[in-house]
């Protein structure tokens, strides 16, 4: 069977924490002895060592050799899954995750961490550097599969956003998505017909969905429904991936500049920024409360996936088409196609380990889950991550991304769009985080 990206996310995730669950939960409650194994588990958790002048010393720890491993046999499964060859897979995975290694030990060097230049920043910079630099050899190529990592890396960082957590960053994270998205996406879709007069209207609203939604399944989703041409939607996306790679550089380092409140920082850039892993890359320049709201709230956001294309099935049946004199029939299943379900693994396992965690009781729940199973979770969620962004770097190319730029339209729709999200979202984000729930925001 082949097995779509999202759910082999949630199968591989979800399998991995049930395996950790067993490690570090069941078998000690059951007075079953694990020590060796869960020792040996959580010595490929180890963090590269801080270094000042020669990473020898911190290369030799034989962590990353075993992660690796054990990374190259989980991802070759998905790439079975997925019925794609795994042979070229696993050889384009080692120079990858080579790639990644160099990008942590780099994010270890004492200078360069006291300067907060985390790995994030080293993976993007030498996938950039070697792809438009150097070139990239071709069999490399099946080994870039960035959604797959950070799905994987979503679905176990639900288990350790327990649902309480959700529940009290969603009260307001719902303000900051559910409601600020909708009138960017209807403001600039009226800006480009009324003021730009953009001449094709899907193209219009595929760019305004990618921007004011969550990017790339955003504007395949609007794509779809409102029948926008190849060249229309490459067009949206080619500009939504060169401003997320420019936004995600720069609103951590602006918010850094500024002195932002991290919570409200990582809600800025969650509403914003397009990507899912480009989201996780900005929260991750913050540190983890930054990444737990920016992650949370793009998950909220990215719920509306299936409402914005039946919206958008309805408007252009209803309105647009039938102006034009055509008929056509509004495709429901397009809503659970497109709509992105690796959120259902994150939102599974939040539910799941936040029970457990409350089962447990604090001590044991703080021995076995905090301490144990959360410090493997997060040692492979940052190693995913890693690969993610190494990947999103060696896919990126200038020449293909300069082209988009030349559309002048498309181009000033997107700037005035992100420009009023940018604004709205940081508005409403410092209303709900800080004047109306500021108790949510000391709990988080």
């Amino acid at each position: 069977m082949r097995w779509s990206e999202d759910w082999v996310a949630v199968w591989l995730g979800g399998g991995l924490l049930i395996l950790a669950t067993g490690l570090f939960v069941a078998f000690p409650v059951w007075g079953i002895e694990t020590a060796s194994l869960a020792e040996f588990i959580e010595g490929l958790s180890s963090r590269f060592a801080t270094w000042q002048w020669s990473p020898l010393g911190t290369l030799a720890r034989p962590g990353w050799v075993g992660m690796g491993i054990l990374l190259s046999l989980l991802l070759a499964l998905g790439t079975a899954m997925s019925g794609k060859p795994v042979r070229p897979f696993v050889k384009g995975f080692v120079f990858v995750f080579g790639l990644a290694v160099v990008a942590k030990v780099l994010a270890s060097q004492a200078d360069f961490k006291s300067a907060g230049l985390g790995y994030a920043l080293w993976a993007i910079a030498l996938g950039l550097i070697i792809r438009n630099g150097f070139g990239l050899p071709s069999w490399v190529d099946p080994a870039l599969q960035h959604e797959l990592f950070v799905k994987i890396g979503l679905v176990l960082l639900g288990a350790e956003v327990l649902f309480g957590k959700v529940l009290a960053i969603g009260l307001p994270g719902i303000f900051v998505a559910w409601v600020v998205t909708p009138i960017v996406l209807v403001s600039t879709y009226w800006f480009g017909q009324h003021i730009l007069k953009i001449s094709s209207k899907s193209l219009n609203l595929t760019i305004s969905a990618d921007m004011s939604v969550c990017g790339v399944s955003a504007a395949i989703a609007t794509a779809a429904a409102c029948k926008a041409k190849k060249e229309e939607l490459t067009t949206a996306v080619g500009l939504s991936m060169a401003f997320t790679s420019l936004m995600m550089v720069a609103m951590p380092a602006l918010i850094k500049a500024v002195g932002m409140p991290e919570v409200l920082g990582g809600a800025w850039m969650g509403g914003t920024i397009d990507a899912t892993g480009a989201v996780v890359a900005a929260g991750a320049f913050l540190g983890e409360r930054a990444l737990n709201v920016a992650a949370t709230i793009k998950m909220i956001q990215n719920i509306l996936i299936g409402v914005i294309a039946f919206a958008v099935a309805v408007y252009w049946t209803t309105r647009v088409e039938r102006s034009e004199g055509q008929a056509s029939g509004i495709q429901l299943s397009e809503i659970w196609k497109r709509f992105p379900k690796f959120i259902l693994g994150f939102a599974g396992a939040s539910l799941f380990f936040s029970l457990l965690h409350q089962s447990l009781g604090a001590e044991l729940a703080a021995s076995s889950i905090e301490d144990g199973l959360y410090g493997f979770s997060k040692s492979l969620r940052g190693w995913l991550f890693a690969l993610a962004f190494v990947s999103i770097g060696l896919s990126t190319d200038f020449k293909v991304l300069r082209a988009q730029f030349s559309g002048g339209k498309p181009l000033i729709l997107y700037l005035c769009g992100q420009s009023f999200n940018l604004i709205l979202t940081l508005l409403v984000a410092w209303l709900m985080f800080y004047v109306v729930f500021p108790g949510i925001t000391e709990s988080i």
